[in-house]
């Protein structure tokens, strides 16, 4: 763990606590203990979980700190990334997981539970019900999605549940770039504007990794985003 508190400080400046690198050791060993029954991930060895699941999600942070963190949905949670590793890192975060598969959402929940975090709902809706719900909708500062879809799909999941002045982070590979161009048309429909590409170098991993971000510069349409299924068939 101790090269990996140092590929924190050096991606991003911060220093993790003796208490925040025990959190992590716990979750990776949960994850590799759930993962022999359940496939929660295909990497298996520790020091990749932590660059490729642990710090890569932690990359977010690199946008996020220009405004506070504040109430924060992850779509297509998985196995917890993004949205844990941040609350480990910001407790103060009020974080919502979004798992439609029961069997992740249940590991997620786990992990919540085994490091008592506070703060922290784990939902299986689908992200087109999600945005409906007006607990729900235009609730949020963040939303943020990890390996999920292609971006003129994301953006229908994740602009509804912002407020006008939060933002999402879509976290890609080397596709970021043509998906930012793909999704122009359907990020102005549905009230965003794109704010930045920003490239993200993780030790030891060649492949080009984005942090593509947008901003919600206007109220999304009623009708967005769309009954389950239609999105992802029919992207805007």
């Amino acid at each position: 763990m101790q090269a990996f508190a140092r590929h924190v400080r050096a991606l991003l400046g911060l220093q993790l606590t003796a208490e925040q690198l025990r959190a992590f050791e716990v979750y990776e060993r949960e994850l590799l203990a759930w993962n022999q029954v359940i496939n929660l991930t295909a990497i298996h060895e520790p020091e990749t979980i932590r660059v490729k699941h642990f710090l890569d999600s932690l990359s977010c942070l690199a946008v996020m700190r220009d405004r506070p963190v504040g109430c924060v949905v992850d779509i297509g949670s998985g196995a917890g990334f993004p949205g844990l590793p941040l609350k480990l890192v910001c407790p103060g975060m009020r974080l919502t997981l979004v798992e439609s598969v029961k069997k992740k959402a249940d590991f997620c929940q786990h992990v919540v539970q085994k490091l008592r975090l506070g703060g922290v709902t784990v939902s299986t809706l689908r992200a087109e019900v999600l945005g409906h719900s007006p607990e729900h909708r235009e609730a949020y500062d963040w939303a943020l999605a990890r390996a999920v879809a292609q971006l003129p799909v994301l953006v229908e999941y994740l602009l509804p549940l912002l407020h006008i002045g939060g933002a999402m982070i879509a976290m890609k590979g080397e596709s970021g770039p043509a998906e930012a161009h793909q999704a122009e048309r359907a990020i102005r429909m549905l009230g965003g504007r794109l704010r930045s590409l920003a490239p993200v170098e993780l030790p030891g991993v060649a492949e080009e990794r984005y942090l593509v971000v947008v901003d919600k510069v206007a109220a999304t349409a009623p009708m967005y985003p769309r009954r389950v299924g239609v999105p992802r068939k029919h992207p805007l």
